[in-house]
């Protein structure tokens, strides 16, 4: 294996000579694949029934489990297109499981592409609340937007914007903040050798400064007693307690908190940053010859003070009127939707989440759920919709058993025979689930269903 020179050393200062030796031996083991269960749908006990394959629990994640990545394909599955898991390295589930969300929250994802940590946020959340996802690059906003949508989370805010520009619309919003932050990613050597070159083209110090002014923004945005947790999946001190101590420095208000232990994370260096102190031993760093992961660094910090937010409210007073054709299909949801909640724009029909700033001048992909789009006096429902919802939320419901071959067919976007099924009625639009976990949408029509699954999210043979 060769790694930099520059690393290597600073590796063993970190580490020491046998601890370092123990590292550099942790590259010739195989590396750990997880998956981390949708709670928005479903527990981790019960997935464990229905789970295809042998799976381990990951000890320090409540909801995560590891599986042998070398003999399944869980992305081949059907319960992956049912939104039912996240394929997550296991040490990257650690800071969303770490920040405190709770139902009701205002939660900002600073970096959130592809949706790893976002995807967790936003399940914690049950609907309630505001998750607020940016990613600067507009391409992997997109892959973000899916797995949101694709876990069934609609009360978002997909951005797509550097995070200094969120500040005027959202200075003092936030309950909770995660900064999962660009880094040198020497945290991820082991499982991805191109990321090498990367880091010999931008090492620690170009990113640090990137670091810092992420946190500053992000310290504006949290109300007070808020709470922010900081990760990164580097092992550089530079960017890992020295950007918490420069927070510290810059923003006294806040203060460092501990955070659930497990007995293979170690403590947070005091010794190489100039303020924080003792404080720093709070931090936990993640190292992949200590457990069953590559390297992170997280930081859980709580924003004293107090007072009220100061970001520019929404239009209290929208009011849309809603045409008959989305009123009979709204009619088919077990569910209430709030009227004053439901925006049109451009025969797009959203679901927007509660109490949101106005927002200006900002890049969004999505605000609130896309509920579906009206066209020429009919009203057709959306994907996002269609994973938002709970089988028993819905009236038509086809469900086929995972081993159905129909499943796999759906997923491909292929036209159904459905005779066999039982209740159907004649015409109408059909919530199609496997074990009933909902997939996408059909419209039903002399007991064929024409196929409505998103053409982008279609199944892909191998």
């Amino acid at each position: 294996m060769n790694l930099p020179r520059a690393f290597e050393k600073e590796m063993e200062n970190l580490l020491g000579a046998d601890d370092y030796k123990k590292y550099l031996e942790c590259f010739d083991e195989p590396r750990h694949y997880g998956l981390r269960v949708n709670t928005a749908k479903l527990s981790a006990e019960d997935f464990l029934k229905i789970a295809p394959w042998p799976l381990e629990r990951v000890p320090w994640i409540h909801n995560g489990f590891f599986y042998n990545g070398d003999e399944v394909q869980p992305a081949k599955h059907p319960y992956y297109f049912a939104g039912l898991y996240y394929l997550q390295e296991p040490s990257a589930m650690t800071p969303a499981d770490r920040l405190p969300v709770e139902p009701g929250d205002k939660v900002l994802d600073v970096c959130a592409a592809p949706g790893g940590k976002a995807t967790e946020l936003g399940a914690k959340l049950r609907g309630t609340g505001v998750l607020a996802a940016n990613d600067l690059s507009s391409s992997r906003s997109r892959g973000l937007l899916k797995n949101l949508e694709l876990f069934g989370i609609g009360n978002i805010l997909v951005l797509s914007e550097e995070p200094g520009k969120l500040v005027s619309s959202f200075s003092g919003y936030f309950d909770k903040i995660l900064i999962d932050a660009p880094c040198s990613g020497e945290g991820m050597f082991r499982k991805d050798r191109r990321m090498i070159r990367a880091w010999e083209e931008h090492g620690p110090e170009y990113f640090s400064r990137i670091q810092k002014s992420i946190l500053t923004q992000a310290a504006e945005m949290l109300k007070p007693g808020g709470m922010m947790l900081y990760s990164t999946c580097t092992f550089s001190p530079l960017e890992n307690e020295q950007a918490v101590a420069f927070l510290l420095k810059e923003h006294p208000e806040f203060e460092l908190c501990a955070m659930e232990g497990y007995e293979g994370f170690s403590p947070g260096l005091p010794s190489v940053s100039e303020g924080g102190g003792k404080e720093l031993k709070k931090t936990v760093r993640i190292f992949p010859h200590r457990m069953s992961g590559e390297g992170h660094f997280l930081a859980l910090l709580k924003k004293g003070g107090q007072g009220q937010a100061s970001y520019p409210a929404a239009d209290a007073t929208h009011k849309t009127v809603l045409p008959d054709e989305l009123r009979e299909f709204l009619a088919l949801i077990r569910r209430s939707f709030d009227p004053g909640r439901i925006e049109i724009r451009a025969e797009k029909v959203y679901y927007m989440p509660e109490d949101i700033p106005k927002l200006g001048r900002i890049r969004f992909l999505r605000t609130g759920l896309f509920l579906g789009e009206l066209k020429k006096k009919r009203f057709e429902p959306s994907q996002a919709l269609a994973m938002n919802l709970k089988k028993e939320e819905y009236e038509n419901i086809l469900d086929f058993p995972a081993a159905d071959e129909r499943v796999i067919r759906y997923l491909k976007g292929e036209t159904l025979r459905v005779e066999d099924m039982a209740a159907l009625k004649e015409k109408g639009w059909y919530l199609v689930c496997v074990d009933g976990f909902p997939l996408g949408f059909g419209k039903l029509a002399n007991q064929t269903l024409k196929n409505k699954y998103l053409p982008g999210w279609r199944w892909q043979s191998s």
